[in-house]
């Protein structure tokens, strides 16, 4: 999915909601546990209850990778039923991978090719190992970096807010020295929700780039003050709810829940797209 039809798709939906597929069977409904393809019967009702409310889906990799073979099946069952459904949604792998050119070569096509099993229209990049572990990534067309920036987790402190002898936040340089390997076009960022004070600072060095904000419900960080501070004119923000919208429910009605929940978010967000 380019940019263009990003805008397109947060226009028509009056939402820039992205759903997090962090699907743990201890945690699904009793009923699907032990159901043969229950993650995948789990996630196929959260997105039957939730497109119509959001513009993407993130499933987090590890989370799959974690049951083995059969998780990466029940991914693959998930990424089959998105791109079946004829309605156009943005997909997130959500990996944090980081390695050398050829590792990278190979991160990126296992999940970005579009002849690979899961075609992907984006990955989260860790920035760390600099532009040789960045770039190939960007040689998809139509496909996205997202690259860590500023997290929300306790441990961000430990680096990304480490100033140099000018006086610059490490997570600044990332920002500013990035934007030489990607464009608006192919690369966004991830900015905590729980950082939205500072999300001012991130939009003077990328101020026309999407950001993706996780951290909004069950972590606790505020949709207006993400709004304040993180619009453009695009509307340049994608953000997450995981938990909130998942796990509203953990009984039978767990998909009229997560549908609440989707619906109350992006009824919040038409608000603020013009």
């Amino acid at each position: 999915m380019n940019r263009q039809e990003l805008i397109n798709l947060i226009r028509e939906r009056r939402s820039f909601l992205c759903v997090g597929l962090d699907t743990d069977p201890a945690k699904m409904p009793a009923h699907l546990r032990d159901a043969k393809d229950g993650v995948f019967l789990f996630n196929r009702a959260i997105i039957d209850a939730t497109i119509d409310h959001c513009v993407a889906y993130k499933p987090n990799l590890a989370f799959y990778e974690a049951l083995g073979l059969e998780g990466l099946r029940q991914l693959k069952l998930t990424m089959d039923y998105l791109h079946s459904l004829g309605k156009p949604v943005f997909t997130i792998a959500d990996a944090k991978r980081g390695d050398i050119g050829n590792t990278s070569e190979r991160y990126a096509k296992a999940f970005l090719d579009p002849q690979g099993d899961f075609n992907f229209d984006s990955m989260t990049i860790a920035p760390y190992m600099g532009a040789d572990s960045v770039t190939p990534f960007t040689v998809y067309p139509g496909k996205w970096v997202i690259l860590l920036a500023l997290t929300s987790n306790k441990g961000a402190f430990d680096f990304q807010l480490t100033e140099d002898k000018e006086g610059t936040p490490l997570y600044q340089r990332v920002l500013a020295t990035s934007k030489q390997w990607g464009n608006e076009d192919n690369m966004m960022y991830v900015v905590g929700a729980t950082k939205a004070d500072m999300l001012g600072d991130v939009r003077r060095i990328v101020p026309g780039s999407f950001l993706l904000v996780p951290g909004v419900g069950a972590q606790g960080g505020s949709l207006e003050e993400v709004c304040k501070y993180g619009l453009n004119s695009d509307c340049g923000l994608l953000v997450n709810s995981s938990r909130g919208i998942i796990y509203a429910s953990n009984g039978t009605d767990f998909a009229e829940a997560a549908a609440r929940e989707a619906q109350k978010l992006q009824q919040q967000m038409a608000a603020y797209i013009k």
